[in-house]
């Protein structure tokens, strides 16, 4: 069996290296061609080129890339169109996949399996629509999102999300967390700004008087702060300047395991919006998300937004226990109660996000092995 499979950001070549085994261990026999990063490739990938090449976020990077991206999109399908691989599997980085799908679809009838929907849930619906025309299945991560593209004419398989693989911190690995960091017994609260320049920026003000806020309400509650890698050393000068600092945790330095014993020693967590809830969830800690962006932003994505939430665990666990303040409601004062009610009734988020991870497929076949299943069956 022949195999062409792309990732372009790390977080594809996760799944893909998942997908890649789970396909070994179902068919025998399997070759892999396509790209990817170091997880993929040490899973048997013959990588075209390096994965840095496609991974580009934002629409100013995307437009100066714009000529070297299109002859690698081109570079791409030519080499598909030439291996005649059994199926053709495209992860995420739907700007680079997608296009690659239309020409090999344009020319050839290879199988076309797109792995992780688009967000047609949230906003700009007409997606799945036009994805229907050159891709044969989708593998969804979300249980809700198979509905939308099948309504489009795309079999949509629901084959579970990767957070509930994910290593959860052991009671010992917590105990050494506190004791490196002087905070035995006393209550934590996660301060998370997400991991964009742009959205640490303007978080951190923000976050900065929720923890001046909070410390007022629980003189005792204590602050950490994971930072991202690449934003770590403008969060510490940042930092400098608050009037309670928090303890900062710099993953690259301190380590993933610290980084998952601070979310399960953590009593609360205000997080930016994104799939870091789902990692929340998965260690039980409750939270609230809070976001902000640009007055442009905020209007454009206020009209497309179809959702009356935008954080998974209420729409995984079909809640709404999670507060969220979004753009104009993004307050310090509003964020800062909200927490301190959770911090006195925890029970509700709990059971939300005990029934998110069960719903996302917590304790059955990993999700990368159920997606090689999708694809095998597929194929029949």
């Amino acid at each position: 069996m022949r195999v062409f499979v792309i990732a372009g950001e790390a977080s594809g070549d996760k799944l893909g290296a998942a997908l890649m085994s789970g396909l070994r261990k179902h068919a025998g026999d399997v070759s892999f061609e396509g790209i990817g990063g170091d997880r993929m490739i040490s899973e048997g990938l013959q990588s075209l080129f390096p994965i840095d090449e496609i991974s580009i976020m934002g629409i100013t990077e995307i437009l100066s890339q714009y000529r070297h991206l299109k002859a690698r999109i081109r570079q791409t399908a030519d080499v598909v169109l030439a291996a005649k691989p059994d199926v053709l599997i495209t992860i995420d980085l739907p700007e680079f996949s997608l296009r690659v799908a239309k020409l090999v679809k344009a020319r050839s009838n290879i199988r076309t399996v797109h792995y992780v929907a688009p967000t047609v849930w949230a906003w700009r619906p007409g997606r799945a629509k036009k994805m229907s025309a050159h891709i044969d299945q989708v593998l969804a991560l979300l249980p809700f999102e198979p509905p939308y593209m099948e309504a489009a004419g795309v079999r949509c398989d629901f084959v579970g999300h990767p957070v509930v693989t994910d290593p959860v911190a052991t009671p010992e690995e917590v105990a050494a967390f506190r004791t490196s960091y002087d905070l035995n017994d006393v209550p934590l609260a996660l301060i998370l700004p997400g991991s964009r320049r742009s959205e640490v920026s303007r978080l951190l003000p923000i976050f900065s008087e929720v923890v001046a806020d909070l410390h007022t309400r629980h003189p005792d509650l204590q602050f950490v702060l994971p930072a991202a890698p690449n934003v770590a050393s403008a969060v510490g000068e940042a930092v400098q300047t608050w009037a309670v600092k928090p303890v900062i945790l710099n993953p690259a330095q301190d380590g993933m395991v610290m980084k998952q014993a601070a979310f399960a020693a953590a009593d609360v967590a205000v997080a930016a919006s994104g799939t870091v809830s789902l990692e929340l969830a998965a260690s039980g800690t409750p939270m609230v998300i809070a976001y902000d962006m640009n007055w442009l932003s905020r209007q454009i994505i206020g009209r497309m937004l179809r959702v009356d939430t935008v954080t998974l665990v209420n729409l995984v666990s079909e809640t709404r226990v999670i507060p969220e303040f979004i753009g104009a409601n993004c307050q310090p004062e509003q964020i800062a109660k909200a927490v301190s009610t959770i911090l006195e009734a925890p029970a509700q988020q709990q059971a939300a996000m005990a029934l998110t991870m069960d719903r996302l497929g917590k304790g059955g076949l990993p999700p990368g092995e159920r997606a090689a299943l999708a694809v095998l069956d597929g194929l029949k």
